[in-house]
């Protein structure tokens, strides 16, 4: 991929980005429990939903990052039951690559594998906020594989925000916004993604904990 179209596309996802992260209007809340909310409204990339989880996580910032950061041989694959594989297609820079991330079939196998090739951005901001920006791209060196339905992942990603006076504790923000392909029911895809989301939540702080007792 080209690593100046990258860089453009890339940030213009991070605006958006924060764009959700800014803006209030709109949501509904779908899911809450254990400190963790997640809301959902309609995409305006797709004919789906855009859901928003927030909850607090007990680590710094630098502790969350480490376990959800987009990396390979990275802990995500140990602990997030919806990730099987990661693997980088193309490093463009120290912050910037092409990814393809492998997902497991799910609600009782309603929803097969799925594979997702992604531009993925990482920022810090100066108040200390750790961020990841992803959105779908078509690479030459990962076309569609067997065994797999190709997804495609709309602008989404996650916040790690310090806690002014909390420096032990973790405000993450997260963002999913998938297409699953496919002939899916919209009610099963709209079931899936709020309890698998405050899974995450629940699944990540017992990996935080893990590699920081």
């Amino acid at each position: 991929m080209d690593p100046t179209l990258a860089a453009q596309m890339s940030e213009a996802v991070a605006e958006k980005m924060l764009w959700y992260r800014r803006d209030t209007a709109g949501w509904k809340i779908c899911r809450e429990g254990n400190g963790v909310s997640v809301s959902w409204r309609p995409s305006v990339e797709f004919p789906g939903n855009l859901y928003r989880g927030e909850g607090i996580v007990y680590g710094t910032p630098e502790e969350v990052w480490d376990c959800v950061k987009p990396a390979v041989g990275g802990l995500r694959v140990k602990w997030d039951e919806n990730v099987t594989g990661f693997e980088i297609i193309q490093s463009i820079t120290d912050t910037l690559c092409v990814s393809r991330t492998s997902t497991p079939s799910a609600a009782m196998k309603l929803i097969s594998p799925r594979d997702f090739v992604d531009l993925v951005l990482v920022k810090r901001y100066e108040d200390g906020t750790i961020s990841s920006n992803a959105t779908h791209v078509e690479h030459p060196l990962c076309p569609p594989k067997p065994g797999f339905v190709r997804g495609f992942n709309h602008p989404c990603g996650c916040f790690c925000e310090p806690l002014p006076g909390e420096p032990t504790k973790t405000n993450l923000v997260t963002f999913f916004h998938t297409d699953l392909s496919g002939y899916l029911p919209q009610n099963v895809v709209d079931s899936f993604f709020p309890r698998s989301m405050t899974r995450f939540y629940a699944n990540l702080q017992k990996a935080v904990k893990q590699l920081h007792e």
